[in-house]
């Protein structure tokens, strides 16, 4: 059975109230006809009084029941979606309050859900599109367009954001992008002078990332004008807090058809030339071509086999022995990466490390090292050897503020003393890196460490720096070495920097001698320690262990 609606309701309750009206009535009418004797008269009475009653109550609590009905139909159509019919007039009439109420009510909804919208399909930063708005409207574009017809996909992204955020603060940051925003607002405004049939779509993807769709170009020259058109705007100076800063961009281009029909791969392709762009040099427009494809694959190829090698333990630390030059004895070896390539061999880090540092991979090849070098240190004392493990340590992982807590946790689970490990630091790295790590490596210092400068004399040092900073020898490097047996001048320029080290109260070590005519004149010339094939190759640590067994000279820490 259907559920009655309310005018029903109503119309069965006025009948109900006729009924008792016209009893009680009846009752009072028949009371009175008694007592005068005139009863008929008395019952007509009391019927017209009833009708009357029962009309008056129907009326009434049906108008009422029909607005409320009304209403109920009017919020059960604003849950299918109509926020924009108006409140039907009889519920105005007859309920003015429940009118205003449901008329306030829709109009709430309705903005909720423009804002929520807004929010959902625009960046509120810059009131570009976003991802999502930009997906959904450039595949439309790309989709109306014939097969032939050429449009083309522009990535941007801009060099030197992270500075301002640094520098200037994330507010700024966000003044930056609005200002970049509106230059590309610009940019896609000159129309008729850059060739576009029709408007461009412009949105910021994410972060300090902008794309733009021109679709229905003339020409594949267009798109070139259009990028350089793009990188001028870009590469002007912005003003923040009344200072001139020059950020620019970089930008990739794809074409369609030649890079593909679907916004998927003109995406793809955009992206790939935007990152060549940035890796060569950055503030220029690069167009996709298949070469880049081939290179984009090849590192796609090598990251996924360098996390494949972490996981399968295809990484291994070589050990080369480094030498006291005054007792011939060998205080140390430096731990060098290599990884055992299944198909390559055996590879050197310049081969892999640089792509790690782009994927992220350095940052889990770094707690990996750590281990290692922690677990070896542990294995070379219950030998009882002595000989210190020197060890790398890159810009990332000394940025880590849970760098030196990682190895002294490392050192204490594998057993390992500290006074057997040496960090080896590169120049530049030593001449900016922050009080934080220079605090860091004063405490592991203490705690019986030794550090050493690395690839000193490749850069600029701040000799008074060097002086402040919390370091035990210096290591000449390897580029001034290899030509210290045929150049006059480069044997006075590493005589004089041995001096000035010594000067300075620290060690020196050399790297990279490979003949004996480098490893007379550095014995010669006062070097303390050397380390290269002159010595001996890096090996493995069984080698080590084996090559140290062989020596006759013993083993005595420096």
């Amino acid at each position: 059975m259907e559920r009655m609606t309310l005018k029903s309701r109503a119309i069965a309750f006025a009948f109900c109230t006729g009924a008792v009206a016209f009893i009680l009535a009846l009752l009072a009418t028949a009371r009175s006809g008694i007592e005068s004797g005139d009863f008929g008269h008395s019952l007509i009475i009391a019927i017209v009084c009833g009708v009357m009653c029962w009309a008056s109550a129907e009326r009434a609590i049906a108008g009422y029941a029909e607005a409320v009905d009304d209403s109920i139909e009017r919020l059960a159509r604003a849950a299918d979606g109509d926020l924009s019919t108006p409140t039907p007039s009889r519920v105005a009439t007859v309920l003015p309050d429940l009118a205003t109420s449901l008329d306030g009510l829709l109009s709430q909804v309705r903005t909720n859900f423009d804002r929520v919208h807004s929010l959902a399909m625009f960046d509120p930063v810059t009131q570009l599109p976003n991802r999502t708005h930009f997906r959904r409207e450039a595949a439309e574009l790309l989709d109306a367009l014939a097969p032939a017809d050429l449009a083309a996909l522009f990535f941007i992204d801009l060099d030197k954001f992270k500075s301002v955020n640094d520098n200037f603060g994330h507010a700024q940051g966000d003044q930056l992008l609005v200002k970049v925003a509106d230059r590309l607002r610009a940019v896609s405004e000159s129309g008729e002078r850059l060739g576009f049939c029709q408007p461009p779509l412009i949105a910021r993807l994410a972060g300090d990332e902008f794309t733009m769709l021109v679709p229905r170009l003339g020409c594949a020259e267009e798109a070139e004008r259009i990028g350089d058109a793009l990188l001028d705007a870009l590469s002007e100076p912005y003003e923040l807090l009344g200072i001139e800063v020059d950020v620019g961009a970089s930008i990739g281009v794809a074409l369609r058809p030649d890079q593909g029909q679907s916004l998927h791969e003109l995406m793809r392709a955009a992206d790939i030339a935007m990152y060549h762009a940035k890796a060569n040099g950055r503030a220029r427009v690069q167009l996709f071509t298949p070469s880049l494809a081939a290179r984009m694959a090849d590192h796609l190829r090598l990251e996924t086999e360098l996390r494949q090698a972490i996981e399968s333990e295809q990484l291994a630390f070589f050990f080369q022995p480094q030498m006291c030059v005054a007792t011939g004895a060998v205080i140390g070896a430096e731990a060098v990466l290599r990884w055992r390539h299944p198909a390559l061999g055996l590879l050197t880090p310049d081969r892999f490390l640089p792509h790690a540092e782009k994927s992220g991979l350095i940052h889990e090849i770094g707690y990996w090292a750590v281990e290692e070098i922690a677990a070896a240190l542990g294995r070379w004392e219950r030998l009882g050897l002595t000989t210190r493990i020197a060890v790398n340590v890159s810009a990332r992982q000394m940025g880590r503020p849970d760098f030196f807590a990682q190895v002294r946790h490392a050192l204490l689970h594998h057993r390992a003393s500290a006074d057997l490990l040496e960090l080896e630091i590169n120049e530049s790295i030593a001449m900016r890196c922050d009080e934080s790590a220079i605090a860091g490596l004063k405490r592991l210092r203490e705690q019986g460490a030794t550090v050493a400068i690395d690839d000193f004399g490749s850069g600029y040092s701040n000799l008074s720096r060097l002086q402040d900073m919390p370091i035990d020898r210096v290591k000449i490097a390897g580029t001034l070495i290899a030509d210290l047996a045929t150049s006059e001048q480069t044997r006075a320029v590493v005589q004089s920097v041995i001096a000035l080290v010594h000067g300075l109260g620290f060690g020196v070590a050399a790297e990279g001698v490979e003949s004996s005519a480098q490893r007379t004149i550095l014995e010669v010339a006062g070097c303390d320690y050397l380390q290269g094939a002159a010595i001996a190759a890096a090996m493995t640590e069984t080698d080590f262990h084996a090559w140290i067994g062989e020596r006759s000279s013993g083993l005595r820490r420096a």
